[in-house]
């Protein structure tokens, strides 16, 4: 059995090289960021496994490399005869704020089968895996979760990116209902207010007070972690020295508090371990850092 199964989309990463003559390619997607971590912070003591559809193309055969070079467990990716690897151009401003321009349609990712899910202690999916999918494969990878609540944990990011959801109203459904399937939240401040209309902070962390979670983290950035599971009282977090590039600064403090919860840690330390490994990611380019 798997200690960490993660679910979703990985995609190949356009980055501009140093000379800024032409682009480095690596191999990025939320969930995937978040295996990667785990499995780094984890070494030896678990395993970590990524599932998700790519296809013949030689970027996806790049991809599957990259994966097994980390350490992932890749028995769950499975490949498409028909459809491609999705890809991504990212740019960072002076102050290491991103923005993204994507060529996913004809992503092999979406067709991802949910009958395909492998034992693991913990499986961890995203918005973003329930986003990318048609209604009906997003069906039935809920009702899978569904059919294993009590026998592993599952671990949730709503991640929300409203450009690929078909509507506000479906993207709220689902995150609510996976909300409730979560044992692991990983809410995001900004993500909620976006998506639920939340007027505070405090209003997302009332919100959530109401659910029945093992751990709930509501993630605020530069301002650290806060349990809401036992709120009280709240840590003071140190900020990240210098600000060079914050993709991927959620998914590796998932990584980070997952692969600490694996080994035992207590939900404290937990945090610590995810906005320690957040912090050191947010200093250099690249969702995936060197190791």
């Amino acid at each position: 059995m798997l200690d960490l199964l993660c679910i979703g989309e990985a995609m190949a990463e356009l980055r501009r090289g140093q000379d800024q003559s032409g682009f480095v390619v690596g191999f990025a997607g939320d969930t995937y960021n978040t295996a990667v971590y785990a499995k780094r912070s984890l070494g030896v003591a678990g395993r970590v496994g990524f599932m998700s559809r790519i296809g013949l193309d030689p970027l996806s055969d790049g991809m599957l490399a990259a994966a097994a070079a980390e350490g992932l467990d890749t028995g769950a990716i499975t490949r498409d005869e028909q459809q491609n690897i999705g890809i991504y151009a990212v740019a960072t401003d002076e102050v290491g704020e991103r923005s993204f321009h994507y060529w996913r349609n004809q992503s092999a990712a979406k067709k991802l089968d949910a009958t395909k899910l492998v034992p693991a202690r913990v499986l961890y999916l995203s918005g973003i895996t329930l986003a990318i999918l048609s209604p009906e494969r997003r069906r039935a990878l809920l009702q899978a979760l569904g059919a294993l609540k009590g026998t592993c944990e599952i671990a949730f990011d709503s991640n929300y990116r409203p450009k690929l959801w078909e509507s506000r109203d479906a993207a709220r459904a689902v995150t609510e209902e996976m909300w409730d399937l979560a044992d692991l939240a990983f809410p995001s401040v900004d993500d909620e207010m976006d998506l639920f209309g939340d007027d505070s902070e405090a209003a997302v962390q009332k919100r959530f007070a109401q659910g029945t979670f093992a751990s709930c983290t509501l993630k605020r950035g530069e301002r650290g972690p806060l349990s809401l599971t036992n709120p009280e009282p709240a840590e003071e977090f140190p900020k990240a020295q210098a600000v060079v590039d914050t993709t991927a600064a959620g998914d590796s403090f998932n990584g980070g508090f997952l692969a600490a919860r694996l080994q035992g840690k207590s939900e404290a330390d937990c945090l610590r371990a995810g906005h320690a490994l957040a912090a050191y990611v947010v200093t250099m380019p690249g969702a995936i850092v060197p190791v």
